[in-house]
């Protein structure tokens, strides 16, 4: 039996980690989707990245598989290049792992929502 702990190294050695600076550039290029995997309750009290698409972790399979009709958000293709962030970065490397087990291959985690204000990256509601 696993415990969160070791799901968690799991996939902090599995997906990639970005710092913010270089997310921040990544978001200022145009390149790739950034994703908040935040609840919506959490995203309401802090704000999230500007233009990021709101997809829970809770619901990560159901918007990743194309199969899922009602579910899927077109955002989410195999190859795109996926920026996940979410309140300190656990939630965002466990959807990676995730997604990595999808068939994703292009997945980042970029940490912490914090790290992304304070750094001044840009934000929205």
């Amino acid at each position: 039996m696993k415990s969160a702990k070791e799901y968690l190294e799991a996939a902090h050695a599995s997906v990639p980690k970005m710092d913010v600076e270089q997310a921040i550039a990544k978001h200022a290029s145009g390149s790739g989707a950034f994703i908040d995997v935040r609840d919506s309750s959490d995203i309401a009290k802090s704000g999230t990245i500007k233009g990021a698409h709101r997809i829970p972790r809770g619901m990560i399979e159901f918007r990743a598989d194309p199969e899922m009709k009602d579910f899927h958000n077109p955002v989410m293709q195999k190859d795109a290049e996926l920026y996940l962030i979410c309140g300190a970065g656990g939630q965002a490397a466990l959807s990676g792992k995730t997604l990595q087990d999808m068939g994703y291959t292009n997945v980042t985690n970029i940490g912490g929502f914090p790290a992304w204000k304070d750094a001044g990256g840009p934000t929205e509601a």
